[in-house]
């Protein structure tokens, strides 16, 4: 059976914050993949934009598990993860070009069970395989303004069009655009395709499932396209426009917490898509909230 990738990723995202002593909170989204290590042990890895963290100076952040209850109600259970050694140095590895972040969690056992494989994380293939191009709908989950969908605490849903043209290679195309609003506590939040186009030479009806542990995107099933990492502004004002990072690059961070002592396995994506609008800047779309 095909998952509904929609409903897996909303209970696979959580908000992350930590509280900054002036009545004000940095907030972020992060969702979990399932990335087994070296070795091939199980493991349940947090992966967030890279500023997310950085702008976390305490040792110990909150990160927003929820709790099913025997009445069918959910409970909103923040829980501490360390992410600062005691001398303050990361505990996360990032990608050395990519504002992508990841570390590596003990989850409970209910979140470790919605962690997604890794292989939902979409390639270059993935995106010639469905014909992803500029006007595609793509969803994306986060917590704007630290603003969640419910008192579960469950992430809000939104979706927009791919609004830049092309988008692939990610060597070449390390970003793209989407339009929609975007809001501090975004960043960090998957961007997904739920139910991609049928793939090229496909039958109708395609439903095989695919070795999501090792390959790329399931057919029929969706793929995550990558995450949310910055808004687009021009003159101080916001322009709905949100700057996603390709999954490709969350790949290559897995890549560097299985063996962080060969960097040079990561490609070195180019550094020069930060502003795809002339005269606009690009801002994190994660800042302090008021509490």
């Amino acid at each position: 059976m095909v998952m509904d990738l929609a409903v897996e990723l909303i209970h696979a995202t959580v908000q992350l914050e930590q509280p900054l002593g002036d009545g004000t909170r940095t907030v972020g989204t992060g969702f979990l993949i399932s990335a087994p290590t070296a070795d091939g042990r199980p493991r349940v890895v947090l992966v967030t934009a890279n500023h997310v963290l950085e702008k976390m100076p305490a040792a110990t952040a909150r990160i927003g598990y929820r709790v099913a209850n025997a009445d069918g109600s959910w409970s909103y259970s923040p829980q501490p993860l360390k992410i600062r050694d005691d001398k303050g140095g990361p505990l996360w590895i990032h990608h050395p070009t990519r504002d992508v972040a990841a570390i590596a969690i003990t989850a409970p056992p209910e979140f470790a069970k919605a962690a997604i494989p890794e292989g939902y994380l979409a390639t270059d293939d993935t995106f010639a395989q469905y014909h992803v191009t500029a006007g595609d709908e793509m969803m994306a989950l986060g917590f704007p303004r630290g603003l969640s969908a419910n008192q579960a605490g469950f992430p809000i849903l939104r979706a927009g069009r791919v609004a830049s043209y092309p988008i692939a290679p990610a060597s070449i195309f390390p970003t793209f655009l989407l339009d929609f609003a975007v809001f501090a506590g975004n960043s960090g939040g998957p961007v997904f395709v739920s139910r991609p186009q049928q793939p090229r030479g496909a039958p109708q009806g395609l439903t095989q499932v695919a070795d999501v542990t090792q390959g790329g995107a399931v057919p029929g099933a969706g793929f995550i396209a990558g995450l949310l990492t910055q808004q687009v502004e021009l003159n101080s004002e916001r322009l709905e426009i949100g700057i996603v990072t390709h999954a490709k690059y969350v790949r290559e961070t897995l890549a560097l917490l299985r063996n962080p002592l060969a960097p040079a396995t990561v490609a070195q994506a180019p550094v020069n898509q930060a502003a795809p609008v002339a005269g606009a800047r690009t801002a994190s779309a994660e800042e302090a909230a008021k509490d």
